[in-house]
C-alpha cells in the first residue's frame, strides 16, 4: 500500500526518530509499504519520519536501470564508521520535490542495523549508496539536506515548497 509523503515544512520531519525496540509483523509491512511507496515516488530512499511515522527505520536502492533492484530494509541504523575522503552529490529528497542542492558528505561509511528478521547487519556503503544512507539516517535525526545548503537557499526553497502545499491543499 502507498503511503502518502510529508512535504516540508512539516514538524515531524524535524523530530528524532525512536529506536525501535520489537520487530513486529506492523513494523515489517510498513517497511513493505515505505518501499512501495518509494519505488513509485519513484525515489531511491525513505525514511519512517517521511511517512508519519517516527520510528528508526529506513529503505532504500540505488539500483536504478543497471540491474535487479536491491532493496535494505534498515532498523535502528547507525553509522559506525566514515571515510575522511569527501563526495559532492546534487541531493533531492522525495519530502522536498523537485528540490536539489549540493551536499558534502564522507564518500564511505560503515553502517551497523538490524534488518526485518531481526539480524544484525554491518556494510560498507560507497558512492550513490553511502550518500543515500547517510540522508536517510538524517531524516531518523530530524535533519534535511536544506540544512546543510546556506539560509538563503534553504528559505528560499522552503517558501517553494510552503507554496507547493497551499496548492495542493486547493486541488
Amino acid at each position: 500500500m502507498k503511503l502518502p509523503i510529508l512535504i516540508h515544512p512539516d514538524p515531524r520531519l524535524k523530530k528524532h526518530a525512536a529506536p525501535i525496540a520489537d520487530i513486529s509483523d506492523d513494523l515489517r509491512t510498513l517497511a513493505d509499504n515505505m518501499l512501495e511507496t518509494m519505488y513509485d515516488a519513484p525515489g531511491i530512499g525513505l525514511a519512517a519520519p517521511q511517512v508519519g511515522m517516527l520510528d528508526r527505520l529506513l529503505v532504500m536502492d540505488c539500483i536504478k536501470d543497471d540491474g535487479p533492484p536491491r532493496p535494505y530494509v534498515m532498523i535502528n541504523p547507525e553509522i559506525i564508521a566514515k571515510s575522511d575522503e569527501t563526495s559532492v552529490y546534487d541531493e533531492g529528497c522525495l519530502s522536498i520535490p523537485e528540490q536539489y542542492g549540493e551536499v558534502t558528505r564522507p564518500a564511505e561509511v560503515e553502517v551497523r542495523w538490524i534488518d526485518r528478521d531481526g539480524k544484525e547487519q554491518t556494510e560498507v556503503f560507497a558512492n550513490l549508496w553511502a550518500t543515500c544512507v547517510q540522508h536517510e539516517i538524517d531524516h531518523l535525526d530530524g535533519k534535511l539536506f536544506i540544512d546543510y545548503l546556506g539560509p538563503m537557499r534553504r528559505q528560499l526553497i522552503t517558501r517553494k515548497m510552503q507554496k507547493l502545499k497551499r496548492e495542493r491543499a486547493r486541488d
